[in-house]
């Protein structure tokens, strides 16, 4: 018997009345609170305070998305440093607004784990593009990568769900268009970003739920291994192509 609030009960009969433990659309637990979410807004938030102390070009300089460091100077931890750094107050307010909604909603579509994954793989996604089309000696920074695969993926999840995505999809048109017409904008990151989260979307929400965990694991897995052998294909790339230049300052 096990004590309740009054008197006993049997466990059969515990096991019985309690209520049932509910699932998202992507099997993970149902939230109440994105913490994640805020936890991501506060960690970005805390690095730009450090640029700004530091000296916001600097510490870019040191840490965001280049070519060159990349790949001659084997700093390959800069694809995900330089989507937590950003280039003016502006830059982040802009981003962290979106991230504020977009994040808060996605996070309890998919649990606290799945949109961990969701957003981290679009951030690598977004530096993975911007380092195969961008100029060797740009330096790219900011959460935008991230914050277009949440886009992709909220497209994708509200398909899935039935919910009306047409405030999404003029967000993205005009996000779009900002980074045709503004030199300081890098698309490429935006439209890296947007096809992953899309694809980590469409691998989170659709599986069946008899094989959803198993689809998900290797399908993220997959992801993951694409990513670093496209990393290490540029890496190769940008050295056969600067070794001339090396050769000649050594």
């Amino acid at each position: 018997m096990i004590a309740a609030p009054v008197g006993y009960r049997c466990p059969d009969c515990m096991k019985a009345t309690a209520p049932p433990v509910t699932r998202t659309v992507a099997g993970g637990a149902v939230i109440t609170t994105p913490r994640v979410t805020y936890s991501l807004i506060g960690i970005n938030v805390l690095f730009f305070a450090i640029q700004y102390l530091e000296g916001i070009n600097q510490v870019a300089v040191e840490y965001g998305m280049y070519p060159v460091a990349i790949a001659q100077g084997g700093e390959s931890w800069r694809l995900f440093t330089s989507a937590f750094l950003h280039g003016s107050f502006i830059h982040i307010a802009f981003n962290m607004y979106i991230l504020f909604f977009l994040g808060s909603t996605l996070e309890r579509i998919l649990g606290h784990t799945r949109f961990t994954v969701l957003y981290l793989l679009a951030a690598l996604g977004g530096s993975v593009a911007s380092y195969w089309f961008s100029d060797l000696n740009t330096v790219s920074v900011g959460a935008s990568g991230a914050i277009f695969g949440l886009m992709g993926a909220l497209i994708v999840a509200g398909r899935r769900l039935r919910y009306d995505i047409s405030q999404v999809l003029l967000l993205l048109a005009i996000n779009v268009a900002i980074g045709f017409f503004s030199p300081l904008v890098d698309w490429r990151a935006h439209f890296g970003g947007l096809i992953v989260g899309a694809v980590v979307a469409t691998i989170m929400v659709f599986p069946p739920k008899r094989i959803r965990i198993p689809v998900q694991i290797a399908g993220v897995l997959s992801l993951v291994f694409m990513l670093i052998a496209l990393t290490m294909l540029r890496t190769n790339q940008i050295n056969d192509l600067l070794e001339p230049v090396t050769q000649l300052i050594t």
